[in-house]
């Protein structure tokens, strides 16, 4: 991403985009509108801030617009976890996992599972 994160509201429009792409912005604007009440023009203006922002490209077919992502699913998620722990726990994973482990929420099976998997692999490195 080269100029800035991806708002709450932008998110869903990309994922839009991820899931099937390149659409146009009326194919878009009708995919979003499934989830939310936004105007056209709100999602129309979504796709220009995110195009200023270098996570989407577009191109023209007579007076229609195609967008596709120009970064991962994988890579902006990566992004974002980076620079959450980098502002609410001074990027250590130490205190989001114990807020997260004491919360009243309990872990299931599968949960429990992966993190161990992703625990015994960090031992190995």
């Amino acid at each position: 991403m080269s100029d800035g994160k991806i708002s709450e509201s932008e998110w869903k429009v990309m994922e839009v985009l991820w899931a099937s792409s390149p659409l146009s912005a009326q194919q878009i604007v009708s995919a979003v509108s499934k989830e939310e009440a936004w105007k056209p023009q709100t999602v129309k203006t979504m796709l220009g801030r995110l195009v200023k922002k270098g996570v989407l490209s577009y191109k023209t077919e007579g007076n229609r617009y195609f967008y596709s992502p120009l970064i991962e699913k994988e890579q902006a998620t990566q992004q974002e976890t980076s620079s959450f722990l980098g502002r609410i726990c001074r990027n250590s994973l130490m205190p989001l996992l114990a807020h997260s482990l004491q919360t009243n929420r309990k872990l299931d099976e599968d949960e429990i599972k992966a993190l161990r998997e992703l625990l015994a692999k960090q031992e190995e490195k």
